[in-house]
């Protein structure tokens, strides 16, 4: 196992044999790749523009993201879009013509649609192999005119054009790779991790990839703060990691990192400086065969079970929350009850499958608990006590207690009455999943489902990630 406390006690040489130049040749885009992904780009631009003006409609398209900043990874263009409306323009305008634009585009570029919502809707198509976001947006040209989050991406994209230089685009380029490869890269709620305009501004911060770590690793801790253009607003927010937004100083860029994936970087940081490894860089081969897993449970001796159902028709950053929520109220309730939990999880793959796993220490217990009572002096309290209880109470220390009958002796018994609602007033559910948990669900011991036709595809890596949460952290 890995160490976390090299970096604090010795001297570590951060001299290393890796040669970054072909490392970069492997995880940057190829010459080939990188002009195709920019082909497309000015060709969707261009007929967004055309599509407007047919439509009468004074709107413009700019190319944001990382494609437009030149810090995405090979194999990973995702080509983001703005379609920018004048600050006048009203907000039904913007969201019905953003909409027609975006669906417009896609169809004379013979590709296929979806409408989804973030802070208002967008169009997303898949086009000549590649996913393309349309997003509606004022044309801000400061932080003052914001309209909707979306309208920000706009600054952010110049902000970082003007100040990242080609080199450092480079060392962007490394820091999301080794974070993706440690798991800690994205900002979206089932990840908790680093954005990428996170990572360029770390990158504009610290100069380089190797000082970022370095500084992570040696200096950082919660509440660190990182204010590039020295606003001092940091005060403002309680996060792990406080990184005010270059051009919204009322904005905390990392707001969405948990201390989770701060302390996990922080760590395979660590470990990284202290034996350097191109294998950092690269995703590791999960061994996810259900029989090695089954061994892995079995030897826990530990009761896992898994609670399935189908999730709700909701964007996935609106499920994942309302996911979470529900099992750690199902962790809360369940302790309260007397059982221990050794560990809860939950993943869904947001379409047909979604699983909260419970790990118990303790799923069986006795029939009575003890009930503590009032304190003798405390008369008139003890006197309620005396009258419910009578003489079989008892006294230990100043203070009465009596053996009371439990509710539930079994952990599986008691997730089953909150599932179909026997006690579900004790267990805050996901405003959109009370009713799909309810109506259908399945409770299932891991081995028993391990052993069944359901343990294959992603929900495997799902369950080797729980049994090895720290794999990804050292090489």
């Amino acid at each position: 196992m890995f160490s976390i406390t090299f970096f604090l006690n010795s001297k570590v040489t951060y001299l290393t044999d890796i040669n970054y130049d072909n490392l970069l040749m492997k995880i940057k885009p190829s010459k080939e790749e990188n002009e195709k992904v920019q082909k497309l780009s000015n060709q969707l631009i261009k007929v967004i523009n055309e599509s407007a003006k047919e439509l009468d409609v004074p709107a413009t398209a700019v190319l944001v993201g990382s494609v437009a900043k030149g810090t995405w990874l090979a194999g990973n263009a995702d080509i983001d879009i703005l379609i920018k409306f004048p600050l006048e323009t009203s907000s039904e305008y913007l969201k019905e013509y953003g909409l027609k634009i975006g669906h417009k585009c896609i169809q004379k570029m013979v590709g296929s649609s979806e409408e989804r919502y973030a802070s208002h809707p967008y169009v997303t198509g898949y086009i000549d192999g590649y996913y393309v976001d349309f997003v509606p947006c004022y044309n801000i040209t400061s932080s003052i005119e914001l309209k909707s989050a979306v309208d920000r991406t706009l600054l952010h994209t110049q902000y970082i054009k003007v100040k990242l230089m080609d080199k450092q685009a480079d060392e962007v380029v490394l820091l999301k790779k080794f974070m993706g490869s440690v798991g800690t890269y994205g900002s979206e709620f089932k990840v908790g991790g680093f954005s990428g305009y996170l990572c360029e501004m770390l990158i504009l911060k610290y100069g380089n990839f190797i000082q970022t770590l370095k500084t992570a690793a040696k200096n950082w801790n919660y509440g660190y703060i990182v204010d590039i253009e020295n606003y001092g607003t940091a005060n403002l927010f309680k996060d792990p990691l406080i990184a005010v937004d270059p051009v919204d100083k009322n904005r905390n860029v990392a707001a969405a990192l948990t201390v989770q994936k701060m302390s996990e970087f922080i760590v395979a940081a660590g470990n990284f400086l202290h034996n350097p490894s191109e294998e950092y860089f690269v995703l590791k081969n999960y061994k996810t065969k259900p029989n090695i897993m089954l061994d892995q449970f079995k030897n826990r001796a530990t009761k896992t079970v898994i609670i399935c159902f189908k999730p709700p028709k909701i964007p996935a950053d609106a499920v994942y929350p309302q996911i979470k929520k529900t099992e750690n109220s199902i962790v809360r309730v369940a302790e309260s009850e007397g059982f221990s939990v050794f560990g809860s999880e939950s993943w869904t793959d947001e379409n047909d499958l979604a699983v909260i796993l419970i790990e118990f220490e303790t799923w069986k217990l006795p029939c009575i608990k003890k009930h503590e009572g009032p304190q003798i002096w405390i008369r008139e309290h003890q006197e309620r006590f005396l009258e419910k209880y009578g003489n079989n109470a008892w006294i230990e220390d100043d203070r009465w207690v009596v053996g009371v009958k439990r509710d539930y002796m079994d952990a599986e018994l008691l997730l089953s009455d909150l599932m179909t609602g026997k006690k579900s007033g004790y267990l805050k559910f996901g405003k959109h999943l009370k009713k799909k948990i309810m109506k259908e669900h399945q409770i299932i011991d891991v081995i028993e489902f391990l052993n069944s036709d359901k343990s294959e595809g992603k929900i495997l890596y799902f369950l080797h990630h729980y049994l090895d949460k720290g794999e990804l952290l050292y090489r």
